[in-house]
């Protein structure tokens, strides 16, 4: 990964971490990491836990930011989750996964949009 895309990264969770606060979304933890994935952002929405992805686009020439989450990466989130999920014994819980997709990141106006429940937890997976 190249340095610019990191940078990217960061300013991309950092956009979305200020967008989330706005609406009300209290942070509990960034780039949770275990040996089964990575979760970008984990906030209290209303008493529901959210398991955040972000994705951050320059432009949307081959697509939209969203669209680049595929069955894998969601697969990774929600193994990463359910490690979440036990270790914090919060199964009873109520828990979602949200995208926060920001196209157009570098320009001093970047578009955020929030997609809440955009996945289901996989089947193959469960507490």
């Amino acid at each position: 990964m190249t340095f610019a895309r990191i940078e990217s990264g960061k300013k991309g969770e950092d956009e979305a971490v200020s967008f989330l606060r706005r609406y009300g979304y209290k942070i509990i933890e960034r780039n949770y990491r275990t040996k089964l994935g990575e979760i970008d952002i984990i906030a209290d929405y209303k008493g529901c836990i959210c398991f955040v992805e972000v994705r951050a686009k320059n432009n949307t020439t081959f697509g939209f930011p969203e669209e680049t989450i595929l069955k894998k990466k969601q697969l990774s989130v929600s193994k990463a989750a359910l490690t979440y999920i036990k270790k914090f014994k919060l199964e009873n819980k109520s828990c979602r996964f949200d995208v926060v997709a920001i196209s157009n990141i570098d320009s001093a106006k970047p578009d955020i949009k929030l997609i809440k429940n955009a996945f289901d937890l996989s089947d193959r997976y469960s507490y």
